[in-house]
């Protein structure tokens, strides 16, 4: 079955791969896809899949994401909306913008606030629906407004700040009102001359006393990333994955006392809202009998970090599932806690 589209500019494609799409890469096809490149196309995108009955996945970098092996049985939309515009220290980038190459736009021109976000894999409009974190900066501390459209009202608008909801990893985009806005660009209110943020660990560690500038603080994020193989390399089969699999989970404080008095080492945590504290999911999960490098058929977890689930070669959505599923009951059973999975999944019922 072919459609006739809402638009002459809109192409529609039947069974496409996904897999390749996605920097696992795993998962079937799309039973149809479109990249739409404008807003009008984007529109008229959405008013296709309305009028054919079609359930709708919208695609960006791929970077966050498991397909089913069955694939998507409706219209995947990939947001190909490209541009950089900058007025002053407010950098505006449309959502099909590779976000690495955003950042590295920022720190040539002395820009702040995005720093320590360096070689995240993944498109400018992925970042606020999830509050994009790492190293200790998140994306919405320096996000003035998000550019959406609303498929309730089939209209655009504009979202400040302060109306998307950010807390860690969330937002309103994957929560409250999750489905119902598509990203169309970001503006950001970054800081000309600022210093750069050097709140992690990591990197105190590597810079010891040693104030550094913006491109050598993102250099050493890429260089730790890469360290980790959370860098995308098609050379290291580390990096075939989602990233960080699972959040950190923010405990009470209570629980992280029992946690701590019954563990023999110092348990780590940093501290979060409301008397509560962040407990590294990495921790858990290799106190809970997974070591870096553990495999279930074609699936495993990274030989260089613990967080990361890992295609090995060949793996199925189904493999990543069972993996997951294996590692959070371990966790549960051991400190009775839920681990949540970060990547979204596609296809699933």
């Amino acid at each position: 079955m072919r459609f006739v589209t809402a638009s002459p500019e809109i192409k529609i494609q039947e069974n496409i791969p996904l897999a390749p799409l996605t920097t696992l890469k795993v998962g079937g096809p799309a039973r149809f896809y479109t990249r739409p490149t404008s807003e009008e196309e984007i529109a008229d995108a959405f008013d296709h899949a309305l009028r054919y009955g079609l359930d709708v996945f919208v695609l960006g970098g791929g970077s966050n994401i498991l397909v089913s092996d069955r694939g998507f049985d409706g219209l995947v939309i990939h947001v190909g909306l490209k541009g950089i515009f900058a007025d002053g220290p407010r950098i505006t980038a449309n959502a099909g913008e590779d976000w690495d190459s955003l950042v590295m736009y920022c720190v040539d021109r002395e820009l702040a606030g995005v720093e320590c976000l360096s070689g995240i894999p993944g498109f400018v409009g992925g970042t606020p629906v999830q509050n994009v974190g790492a190293y200790g900066q998140e994306v919405s501390e320096s996000i003035v407004s998000v550019r959406c459209f609303d498929r309730e009202s089939c209209s655009v608008v504009d979202l400040a700040n302060s109306d998307c909801g950010f807390k860690y990893r969330t937002s309103i985009f994957n929560s409250t009102e999750i489905g119902r806005y598509v990203v169309l660009s970001v503006k950001y209110e970054l800081i000309k001359n600022g210093e750069p943020k050097i709140a992690y660990k990591d990197l105190r560690e590597h810079f010891g006393e040693h104030r550094p500038t913006l491109l050598e603080t993102r250099n050493a994020v890429i260089e730790i990333r890469r360290k980790k193989s959370m860098v995308i390399d098609e050379g290291d089969p580390n990096s075939r994955s989602a990233g960080s699999f699972f959040k950190n989970p923010i405990v009470e404080r209570s629980q992280y006392d029992s946690i701590a008095s019954a563990s023999d080492d110092p348990v780590p945590h940093f501290p979060a809202d409301d008397d509560r504290v962040k407990v590294p999911a990495a921790w858990l999960i290799e106190r809970s009998g997974f070591h870096k490098g553990y495999r279930v058929g074609n699936a495993g977890i990274s030989t260089k970090h613990s967080l990361a689930l890992v295609n090995l070669g060949g793996a199925s959505a189904a493999e990543i599932i069972a993996l997951k599923e294996k590692i959070q009951h371990a966790v549960n059973e051991k400190f009775d806690i839920i681990l949540q999975p970060e990547p979204i999944f596609v296809g699933f019922e």
